[in-house]
């Protein structure tokens, strides 16, 4: 058992950060969140939060909301993918500087950009990590340097997934859909047959919850792997998604990966994702075994479903389309 019931989420108003927080509320979680604009968060998160008015890359801000939390949620990134290396690595020092101080361990959440081709197409968390891009590196040396502070007594734990989908996620919402829009078509980034890893975040987010509440089964640095939803055709989140819209028979289209090329010298976030290319042309499967060991079995919605709650939540369908679905399932 923990001491303590407290969580500090930093990146409350991510996808992964509002999701944790929510799954850490209805398991009787006190959710404290730090936001420089506390009053216009609120609107996009999740209620009974406690707020508190502070920047994640403020040292003193983030010890004090730290002050009392068992675990503190490390969901803040650089919006857009921008200027990782001048943010993702300093914000997260200030979140093992509080660690340090209040005993709390850190929540990490893990991606694949980890990974280069040599880590193979299913992948344990001790594969290489020999990643072909700057945004992997980065990456390691995150979970490199939070593998370090464990032996200076910080405690943390990265559950790695694959790509987002739900109330969020750079490829589901604002590649293959648009955020408030009907999708009567839907953009693919990847090749048809090849295998994709999904991570429905509602579901990864309980993952999250209930690792942290198997504290005293847990080492001083974790990682584990989220099996989420692997298609073996990638194509069929694309096809899920025309069924759940009612427009079956809607028009698939291939990612303009050539014009992204072309966009890159002048456009961070098209350079950020034009390097993410690699993962949609190669199968890459995360190994949840480990996971499965600590908790029996992973929290999974069905692809139907939880790509349906997604439209819902970024509003691309209307209200009633859940009842729909349940009724011709």
């Amino acid at each position: 058992m923990i001491m303590t019931r407290t969580a500090l989420v930093l990146g409350i108003t991510g996808g992964i950060g509002g999701a944790t927080a929510r799954a850490l509320l209805a398991r009787g979680w006190h959710v404290r969140a730090l936001h420089r604009e506390p009053a216009r968060a609120k609107a996009s998160a999740p209620s009974g939060v406690e707020w508190l008015a502070g920047d994640a890359l403020d040292r003193q801000a983030v010890l004090q909301a730290a002050s009392g939390a068992a675990v503190i949620v490390h969901a803040v990134n650089p919006p857009g993918y921008r200027n990782w290396r001048g943010l993702a690595v300093p914000m997260l020092e200030r979140t093992i500087d509080a660690a340090r101080a209040s005993g709390a361990r850190i929540l990490f959440p893990g991606n694949v950009y980890n990974f280069g081709p040599d880590a193979g197409s299913t992948i344990a968390e001790n594969a290489p990590q020999n990643p072909l891009t700057r945004k992997g590196r980065i990456r390691v040396a995150m979970e490199a340097r939070l593998e370090a502070a464990a032996a200076e007594g910080v405690r943390s734990l990265v559950l790695r997934a694959g790509d987002y989908f739900g109330a969020g996620g750079a490829w589901f919402d604002g590649v293959m859909v648009k955020r408030g829009r009907p999708p009567r078509s839907v953009t693919y980034p990847g090749e048809p047959r090849v295998g994709h890893a999904w991570a429905y975040l509602p579901d990864l987010a309980e993952t999250f919850a209930r690792l942290a509440e198997r504290e005293t089964e847990l080492g001083a640095f974790e990682r584990f792997h989220f099996g989420g939803h692997y298609l073996a055709e990638g194509i069929e989140m694309a096809e899920t998604i025309l069924r759940a819209a009612g427009s079956p028979d809607g028009r698939i289209r291939r990612l303009p990966w050539a014009l992204l090329r072309l966009a890159s010298p002048f456009h961070e976030t098209c350079r950020e994702l034009l390097e993410m290319r690699y993962l949609w042309r190669a199968p890459l499967q995360l190994d949840n075994r480990k996971l499965l060991a600590v908790l029996g079995e992973e929290p999974h919605t069905p692809l139907e479903q939880a790509v349906t709650e997604s439209l819902l939540a970024l509003g691309c369908l209307p209200k009633d389309a859940a009842y729909r679905s349940a009724a011709s399932a």
